[in-house]
């Protein structure tokens, strides 16, 4: 049977993965870099709006940088949808070689066929990347002082229910399968850095989040590597939450600013953050990191927004989570002054722009000038 020999081909691929991931790396200490390569992918929908303010934000806060090439803003053309499905790829080989030249990137974000568009069935670009770059961890951090909440989300994201999410198997007309995958190593590295992050930060309580008691071996095993990482760090307050409690605990008043650091699978960090997000004040507010050894990439929270280009409203798309990203991004590659710089000019402008989709509100651009005057 046909299926059999496809699951065949999969078990092996990911037993190849994880023998890939046992090759241990360091990570890039950008400060011994003669040039940092940040690759500015513009996506579709909304994104080239959206990263068209970015750029003009990080040419000013970063003009000497630029002027001595000491950063280049390189231009990654070619990921989009319409460049994808003309090749029949998730990413194009002529694009991926051009990601692997840079040292960070910069994304607006991609569009990826439904079921019901009528389109071919190509991956998520997100998913291909993280994969392709080995970008293991997904960061989202979480920020509302006036509501005492402080968090930030490890979520793992290269296995998981994405890790093969469009490699399921139709049996016939009745069954379809699809597969979540959790390794050893892949568990461990994404514990370990949500570890660090809250012992550099003050030994931050850690949560993890799963569904062990109904996935017992894939979330069972994840449960159960997470706390072996954590006997090495005894100063830190470990617990752990069902995915469903924990959603409701984020809307908790009462216990919600309790929880710092959180550790999760790929499909649960997906939905809990998006909530977390809206919390904040939609998911167009928060940035995101996907970070890797070798390679990193920043990009927007949110969709294309297909809806907004097709009636008009491209241009009232709102800037700030691929700003917020970039605020993040320059942290990692160790520009913390200018991540403060950006950090305040950002929250001025959220609090003096109303930024509402449509016309009655204020344009991207009018929203990137109001956080350019405070540069």
């Amino acid at each position: 049977m046909e299926y059999i020999k496809d699951f065949e081909k999969i078990i092996a691929e990911q037993i190849a993965r994880v023998e890939k991931m046992k090759v241990s790396s360091e990570f890039v200490d950008f400060s011994k870099l003669d040039k940092i390569v940040i690759g500015m992918i513009d996506g579709d929908g909304i994104g080239p709006v959206i990263l068209k303010e970015a750029r003009r934000v990080l040419n000013e806060l970063l003009k000497d940088e630029l002027s001595s090439c000491k950063i280049e803003l390189r231009t990654i053309d070619g990921l989009t949808i319409e460049n994808r499905i003309a090749k029949n790829a998730t990413v194009p080989e002529d694009v991926l070689a051009s990601i692997k030249e840079c040292h960070i990137l910069l994304k607006g974000p991609t569009t990826t066929p439904s079921k019901g568009d009528n389109l071919p069935n190509i991956e998520s670009a997100n998913v291909t990347l993280r994969r392709e770059l080995d970008l293991f961890a997904n960061v989202r951090p979480v920020y509302i002082p006036e509501k005492n909440i402080n968090w930030v989300f490890y979520r793992e994201n290269t296995e998981g229910e994405y890790a093969l999410g469009s490699r399921g198997v139709e049996i016939n007309d009745d069954i379809s399968i699809d597969f979540k995958v959790t390794t050893t190593d892949g568990t461990k590295r994404i514990a370990k850095a949500a570890f660090e992050y809250a012992k550099a930060n003050g030994n931050k309580n850690v949560s993890i989040v799963t569904k062990a008691n109904i996935m017992k071996k894939t979330d069972g095993k994840f449960l159960d590597l997470c706390y072996r990482v954590a006997k090495d760090y005894p100063n830190i307050k470990v617990d752990d939450w069902y995915v469903d409690i924990m959603a409701a605990n984020l809307v908790n008043e009462q216990i919600r600013s309790n929880f710092n650091v959180f550790i999760l699978p790929n499909l649960y960090g997906d939905i809990i953050t998006d909530e977390a997000a809206q919390i904040q004040g939609g998911v167009g507010t928060a940035g995101s990191a996907n970070v890797g050894t070798k390679y990193a990439m920043f990009e927007a929270i949110h969709g294309s927004a297909p809806r907004m280009v097709a009636e008009g409203l491209a241009d009232y798309a709102n800037p700030s989570s691929i700003l917020k990203a970039s605020e993040m991004m320059l942290r990692h590659i160790g520009y913390t002054e200018k991540a403060d710089i950006l950090s305040t000019a950002l929250n001025f402008a959220q609090t003096n722009k109303h930024m509402t989709g449509d016309t009655s509100g204020e344009t991207a651009a009018a929203f990137a000038d109001c956080v350019l005057s405070q540069i």
